[in-house]
């Protein structure tokens, strides 16, 4: 590589070696930085900044050794994520509200209710009733005894029965 001196005793990159560098490791900080970022113009800021501060680290003019551009990008990412997370945590608190899911949980919901209901249709009738009352009927098992005429431990026992089998049924459904 090509060196030129500066005014004083220290050595000074040739841009051409800024070039070939950039042409050489600047797609892969690229990569590496989309996978920590969130999004594209994230990415881009992260080996932005990055190189910069390798570049000062480093001192002397010359690019910095790429491990040391990509340990920056993971700093700097795991530091912009932090940040966003405070954010919109600040944001949601003073809205008065919950910060956005990652995922949609509506599909998930969905799915799940779904493999439930399912599942609960399956059941006899006797336990499909009791685990009803129980759960979405948010009664004791005393009340529960009381509406489907039986015993609290009759209406206990069908209630641990039922959970078993949809338990199973539930095991069975997502695998």
């Amino acid at each position: 590589m090509d060196r030129v001196k500066s005014d004083g005793d220290n050595d000074t990159a040739n841009p051409l070696d800024w070039e070939e560098w950039l042409a050489a490791y600047g797609g892969r900080f690229l990569l590496f930085a989309r996978q920590q970022a969130r999004c594209e113009a994230d990415a881009r800021d992260l080996v932005q900044e990055a190189v910069v501060e390798a570049w000062q680290r480093q001192g002397d003019g010359r690019p910095p050794p790429p491990a040391l551009v990509f340990s920056r990008i993971r700093l700097r990412a795991m530091d912009q994520a932090r940040a966003a997370d405070r954010r919109a945590a600040r944001e949601s608190a003073a809205a008065g509200g919950n910060p956005e899911p990652w995922f949609d949980g509506s599909i998930e919901e969905r799915e799940r209710q779904r493999l439930i209901e399912d599942a609960m249709r399956g059941l006899p009738a006797i336990y499909r009733e009791v685990i009803t009352l129980k759960i979405w009927g948010e009664l004791t098992f005393k009340e529960i005894a009381t509406v489907l005429g039986i015993p609290a431990n009759t209406a206990a026992s069908r209630y641990r029965y039922g959970l078993a089998e949809l338990r199973k049924r539930m095991k069975e459904a997502v695998t």
